[in-house]
């Protein structure tokens, strides 16, 4: 019987898998076609929050950190968004979590980190995003991002 009632819990699944792929593919065939390390203007236009607030962002960087993420370095992802470098290993092992338990049928561990641990991962990446790396003197001075609008 519990099979029965899992299988269009595990097909829903698969379906999610299947999207959240294409997802992730899409946004590294976007960053592949459109480097955002070039000053050549992308489709996608210029950061509204940099271009309104004239400082670094939440998300600014991400699309670079991204991009060097995807060419193995390191250094320049971290000088990009190394809030957002942070959380890539426990975003992947959740994808690689969840897409075990769609197709496989197998439950891998789940991450167990205390509540606490959420909400400072939290609370340090709007401090470092929006005040750290918008401090005009070292060692903060190294992440800020240059804007690249031509």
């Amino acid at each position: 019987m519990r099979q029965v009632m899992a299988a269009p819990n595990r097909a829903l699944r698969r379906a999610v898998s299947v999207a959240g792929v294409a997802v992730l593919a899409a946004a590294v065939g976007f960053v592949l076609r459109f480097d955002p390390t070039d000053r050549v203007a992308d489709p996608t236009g210029p950061c509204l929050w940099h271009a309104l607030t004239g400082i670094n962002g939440p998300g600014c960087g991400g699309t670079r950190m991204f991009y060097y993420l995807l060419h193995g370095d390191l250094v320049e992802a971290a000088r990009h968004h190394l809030a957002a470098l942070i959380a890539v290993p426990f975003v992947a092992y959740l994808g690689v979590r969840f897409l075990a338990s769609a197709w496989l049928g197998r439950e891998l561990p789940a991450l167990r980190l205390p509540a606490w641990a959420y909400g400072a991962y939290v609370t340090a990446f709007l401090l470092y995003s929006t005040v750290l790396r918008n401090l005009p003197w070292a060692p903060f001075s190294w992440f800020d991002i240059p804007n690249l609008t031509p």
